[in-house]
């Protein structure tokens, strides 16, 4: 027969502390943290444009695609997803990160030249 002895849960962590010992931080209310101005919500425009420059290198997935997310905020709301060919996709993220543009702004540019060629 097998000794089960040895799985047998041993209580090495000693006994629990008492109320009175234990830290009061459940009791205290939870609040949440006031945004400082060391926080990045509250870069200058100038500071956000000169992270931005710094970091559009530093930005990329494991793939070598640029990750225009992360960049700036733009007030976009709708989502627009496309299909489209390894290589347009690498020629367009290119042009963004020549330009220090995002992706959309690209396509907004695009779009506005082909309309005003017609």
């Amino acid at each position: 027969m097998a000794n089960l002895q040895k799985l047998k849960r041993r209580n090495t962590l000693g006994a629990p502390p008492t109320p009175e010992e234990a830290s009061a931080n459940l009791a205290a209310p939870e609040i949440a943290p006031v945004p400082t101005q060391s926080s990045s919500m509250a870069r200058s425009p100038e500071t956000a444009q000169t992270v931005r420059e710094q970091g559009i290198e530093e930005r990329r997935v494991e793939e070598g695609r640029i990750d225009g997310r992360t960049l700036r905020k733009t007030g976009r709301t709708v989502q627009l997803a496309l299909r489209v060919k390894p290589s347009f996709d690498h020629r367009l993220r290119q042009a963004a990160a020549r330009d220090r543009l995002l992706l959309c702004e690209v396509l907004e540019r695009a779009l506005d030249t082909y309309e005003s060629a017609r």
